[in-house]
Order: C-alpha cells, then structure tokens, then sequence
C-alpha cells in the first residue's frame, strides 16, 4: 500500500487538487553606469579576483558571484560587498561580466 492509498483510506471524502505548475521569474540584475572594478590580488600567497562597485542590492551581486564561480568552475566568496574569485580569472570574468551589459575597468597588471 502506497503514500496515496493510505491517505485515500484516512481520508475518503478529498479529492486530490491538480498540481499548479510554478512559475519562475527570471531576475533581472540592475546594470549600473558606473564601471565595476576588477583586480587581481595576492593574499597568502594564492592568487585572486577581487570585483569591486557594483551599485545594486546585496541579492543581485549575490546572484552575479554565483554565476561567474558556476560559468568559471571555481570556487570563491561574496565578502564586504565585493566578489573573490580563487585564480586570476580577470578576462574571462571581464567578457563575462561585458557581456551581461556591465561596464568593467581593469586594475593592477
């Protein structure tokens, strides 16, 4: 006897309501004016990629941070309003982040 059966027994009386189909917005990231800065540090002796700037909610830089660590196989963090990527990933995520309709300043190297 499965899940439906049993509850069918305990519950005789309900009709099972069709299953809705949820709809997912796609969220659109806010594209400022101002350049995002993308740089490249040294910290403990590894190599990173800092972006820096960006104007929109705390949500959306979120939502970009896992895009670019997904589309780069790579792993990082969102710290202190500012994404750090693992590696020097500066063009990739330059190309990236320009195709997406952002502007991006190069710093350092």
């Amino acid at each position: 006897m499965d899940l439906q059966d049993q509850l069918k027994n305990l519950f005789p009386d309900h009709e099972m309501a069709p299953e809705e189909a949820i709809e997912k917005e796609a969220h659109e990231l806010y594209v400022q004016k101002e350049p995002m800065i993308c740089k490249f540090e040294k910290r403990k002796g590894k190599a990173t990629t800092i972006i820096e700037g960006y104007e929109g909610t705390d949500e959306d830089f979120k939502i970009l941070a896992k895009e670019i660590k997904t589309k780069l196989s790579v792993g990082g963090t969102f710290k202190d309003d500012s994404i750090i990527i693992q590696g020097d990933y500066r063009d990739k995520i330059m190309t990236i982040l320009k195709d997406k309709g952002f502007k991006v300043k190069r710093v350092g190297g």
